[in-house]
């Protein structure tokens, strides 16, 4: 593959490259570079947290990229995920797996690696420790975004202040070129970069994407604060989230679910801004089928095929797609993506039931 269409790849869906410069001479020097995308075990996989990321996982292993899928356990309970217990963050993490192979993210495509195996070793936490001594406290605690945390909270548990050092540390004991995530995840990504130029490591480039809307209305005001960018903080405090089930497809919801939950979705009419359903398309439909097809009805000129999300997004804007329409097509498309991830718990119902049973008893 040359160049240019691993460049491509690479870039295609993203909302940020740090830096595109530095992403070219990575890729004109290194035939197999090393890539990760961290996940905190915290509950049901969404189509956020598996098909955008999975996307962008398989454009960076067909751009030759060795990957890892990070499975963030210590993470997670420092973070109080799913009661903070181990063994349901593992659990969670072993469903996680699950997930992302019936996505086709197979073992054999890219490594699962659990954090608890890189803890275990005392360089790890000496790098840890660096990153701390070369942070303030002040950017440190900016960061506790990354968490989900808001950022004026007046009373934390210092064990949160470990948490974006930490994932600093993962970066750098990993010996990545590029570290892959949510665009929410920007400042972990930049306070380790400005700490590998005091310390003398290798910056790693920064592959950030966009986050995907919850499916109900975004909350313009009056939500948590996560970014001094409002636009950002916006995107933030609505993306989906598994916290709200209505406003979220999981991986492995039924056709009948998704159906009524895309039907209840907030799809504004000729608008493109805020409307989750268009981001549905273009970020999940779009890169994981490559074609949208929208069922309109014969008397307003019988069903469309798009092929590119350019020219959807011109048609709606020109009122020629009525909305339910709109959530009609991208909700088959999305029952037809997840039908192996349906068929995968069908075979192995057991890690999908052990979460279920989790969250229902926390």
């Amino acid at each position: 593959m040359d160049l240019e269409k691993r460049i491509d790849l690479v870039l295609r869906n993203t909302e940020e490259i740090v830096t595109r410069e530095e992403l070219r001479s990575l890729l004109e020097t290194n035939s197999k570079p090393k890539a990760y995308w961290g996940f905190e075990c915290s509950g049901l996989m969404h189509v956020g947290i598996g098909l955008i990321p999975g996307a962008k996982i398989k454009d960076m292993i067909d751009a030759g990229f060795d990957f890892t899928i990070f499975l963030a356990d210590w993470h997670s309970w420092i973070n109080n995920k799913l009661g903070g217990v181990m063994e349901n963050i593992r659990a969670c993490g072993e469903y996680f797996k699950h997930c992302f192979e019936a996505l086709g993210i197979t073992s054999d495509k890219a490594r699962f690696l659990w954090a608890s195996d890189i803890a275990k070793e005392i360089e790890y936490w000496e790098k840890v420790i660096r990153i701390a001594k070369a942070s303030s406290l002040l950017r440190v605690r900016r960061a506790l975004t990354i968490m989900g945390r808001e950022m004026d909270l007046s009373d934390i548990e210092t064990a949160w202040i470990f948490y974006p050092c930490m994932q600093a540390a993962d970066i750098f004991y990993m010996e990545l070129d590029v570290a892959a995530g949510g665009i929410d995840q920007r400042k972990a990504h930049m306070l380790a970069r400005d700490a590998a130029e005091k310390l003398g490591w290798k910056k790693p480039v920064c592959v950030h994407t966009p986050l995907l809307l919850g499916l109900l209305k975004p909350e313009i005001s009056g939500g948590g604060r996560y970014d001094e960018d409002a636009g950002l903080n916006v995107r933030i405090s609505s993306k989906m989230s598994k916290s709200k089930p209505e406003s979220c497809i999981f991986v492995h919801d039924d056709p009948e679910t998704i159906r009524s939950k895309m039907r209840n979705a907030y799809c504004p009419p000729r608008q493109e801004e805020g409307n989750p359903v268009l981001e549905h398309a273009r970020y999940i439909v779009f890169p994981h089928a490559g074609v949208l097809e929208v069922p309109r009805p014969s008397k307003y000129g019988g069903p469309l095929t798009f092929e590119k999300y350019e020219d959807l997004r011109a048609s709606y804007l020109k009122g020629e797609i009525h909305p339910l329409d709109l959530k009609n097509g991208v909700a088959e498309a999305l029952i037809e993506i997840l039908r192996p991830v349906r068929e995968h718990f069908k075979r192995n119902p057991e890690p999908l039931e052990r979460i279920i049973q989790i969250e229902a008893t926390r």
